[in-house]
C-alpha cells in the first residue's frame, strides 16, 4: 500500500539524491538505482562508471548466494532466496539459473526482475533427434527420437550461456548436458528451443564441445580437435552455421628443449584449452597449467595466451595453416574468462589492464582434476593475486565473475 510521501520518492531534488548515491555501500548502490528511472540516470551521473567494478557472485556450499565487492574487501547478501539454485553463466547483472526442478530463469541479482524461460524439454521439432522426459527431481532421461530408452541426465551435468541487451530487453540462452552430442538455444520472444547437433550430420574438425563463448548472437564453439566453430543465432528461422573455410584450426607449436628440461621439475595437476573473444572479434585460445613442484611441493598456476597466425608449409597441399603465437600482452584489456570475452582496463573501475580473472576452468564441461581458484593472474608479470578473505569467512563450491551494468 502507498504511502502520502511514497510517491515522493521519483521527485527527490538531483543535489539530495546525489548525496544519497554517494553515502550508500557499492551493492545498496545498484539496489537504489532500480527504484525508478529518475533515480537511475542520476546514478549514472553520481558514479559513472565507477558503478561496473568486478564483482563475484559466491556460491556456499550450504546453499544460496552471496556477492563479493573486491574494492570493499566485503561479502553482501541478496535480497533474493536463491536455495536450491545453480548459477549456469552471466551477461552483466543477469544470471542464467536453474533452480532444483531444472527451471530455468534469467534474474537481476539486484532486484527482483526475473525472465522465465521454457522448459527444457519443450523443443521445436525441425533439426531435433534427441527428446528430453523430466524425471520429477531435477534429472532428465534423454533418448533418440523414435527410441523408448534413455540415458539418465543429471542436473549437476546442465551447462548453460547467457546473453542479455540491457537497451533492447533482447537476450539468447545456450544450454547442454555434460558429455551429449548437442545444444539447445532460445531467444526473446520464442517458446521453446532449437537444437544445434554438434555430431550428426558436423564436419569431423567441428564435432564436439570443449568450450563455448556466446557474443551477442554469435557462439563459438571450440571443439576437441582444436577447431573453431561459429555458428549465428540472430536469424528468425533457427540458426546458421558461418564457420570460415577453410576452417581455422589450431596447431600447437612444439615445446623447445630449454622447454622441456624446465618441465621436468613440476608435477602436472591439471591443463585445460578455453576460448576467449576480444573487443575486435579475434579469438584467444588461453592455456592454463596447473602443477606443483617436485622439490617444494607448492601448488602453481600459469596462464598463456595465444592466437592465430597464418604459417606457409612447405607442402602445396596444405597451404597456409593457422599456427599459434603466443601473445605477451592484452594491452589495455582484461580477460575475464568466465565470460569469455575482453573489456577495456580501467583503474578506476579496478579492472587491472593484461589480466586474466579465473574461477574455474570446467565452467562448461566436467573436468575432474579441475578445482575453484578464485584470482587475477598478470599475464606481464606473471604474478597472481588472490582473496583471502574469501576462504576465511565462506566455504565456496563455485564462484563467477561479473561487471554489473
Amino acid at each position: 500500500m502507498e504511502t502520502p510521501n511514497s510517491t515522493r520518492w521519483p521527485d527527490l531534488p538531483v543535489d539530495i539524491l546525489r548525496s544519497l548515491f554517494e553515502r550508500l555501500s557499492y551493492i545498496d548502490f545498484h539496489r537504489a538505482k532500480m527504484v525508478c528511472s529518475n533515480w537511475y540516470l542520476c546514478s549514472k551521473q553520481t558514479l559513472g562508471p565507477k558503478g561496473r567494478s568486478p564483482l563475484l557472485l559466491l556460491s556456499p556450499e550450504e546453499g544460496g548466494c552471496r556477492l563479493y565487492n573486491p574494492e570493499e574487501d566485503r561479502v553482501y547478501v541478496p535480497r533474493r532466496d536463491f536455495s536450491g539454485c545453480r548459477f549456469l553463466g552471466n551477461s552483466g547483472k543477469w544470471f542464467l539459473v536453474a533452480d532444483s526442478q531444472s527451471n530455468l530463469y534469467i534474474v537481476d541479482v539486484f532486484s527482483d526482475e526475473k525472465i522465465d524461460l521454457p522448459r527444457l524439454e519443450l523443443v521445436s521439432k525441425d533439426g531435433c533427434v534427441h527428446n528430453l522426459e523430466p524425471l520429477g527431481d531435477g534429472d532428465f532421461e534423454e533418448m533418440l527420437v523414435g527410441r523408448n530408452y534413455g540415458i539418465r541426465k543429471s542436473a549437476e551435468e546442465l551447462r548453460g550461456r547467457v546473453w542479455v541487451d540491457d537497451k533492447t530487453g533482447d537476450y539468447v540462452v545456450v544450454c547442454r548436458f555434460d558429455r551429449c552430442d548437442y545444444m539447445r538455444f532460445c531467444k526473446k520472444g520464442v517458446d521453446r528451443y532449437s537444437e544445434i547437433q554438434t555430431r550428426v550430420g558436423v564436419n569431423v574438425f567441428l564435432k564436439g564441445q570443449d568450450d563455448m563463448v556466446l557474443n551477442g548472437y554469435n557462439l563459438y564453439v571450440f571443439t576437441p580437435r582444436c577447431s573453431l566453430r561459429n555458428i549465428d543465432l540472430s536469424g528468425k528461422d533457427g540458426f546458421e552455421d558461418v564457420t570460415k573455410q577453410p576452417m581455422f584450426t589450431w596447431y600447437k607449436p612444439f615445446p623447445s628443449a630449454e622447454e622441456k628440461e624446465r618441465m621436468r621439475a613440476f608435477k602436472p595437476i591439471s591443463e585445460s584449452y578455453n576460448i576467449a573473444v576480444t573487443r575486435s572479434g579475434e579469438v584467444l585460445l588461453v592455456h592454463n597449467y596447473t602443477y606443483e613442484s617436485t622439490t617444494t611441493f607448492e601448488k602453481h598456476r600459469t596462464f598463456g595466451v595465444y592466437k592465430r597466425q597464418l604459417k606457409h608449409l612447405e607442402d602445396p597441399e596444405t597451404s597456409y595453416k593457422p599456427w599459434l603465437v603466443e601473445v605477451d600482452s592484452l594491452g589495455d584489456e582484461a580477460l575475464f574468462l568466465d565470460l569469455g570475452i575482453t573489456l577495456p582496463a580501467d583503474a578506476t573501475l579496478g579492472i587491472e589492464p593484461n589480466s586474466i580473472y579465473f574461477t574455474r576452468d570446467d565452467r562448461f564441461r566436467l573436468m575432474p582434476l579441475s578445482f575453484l581458484d578464485i584470482c587475477v593472474y598478470n599475464l606481464v608479470t606473471k604474478s597472481i593475486k588472490r582473496f583471502p578473505t574469501l576462504s576465511s569467512k565462506l566455504k565456496l563450491k563455485d564462484a563467477q565473475w561479473f561487471i554489473p551494468s
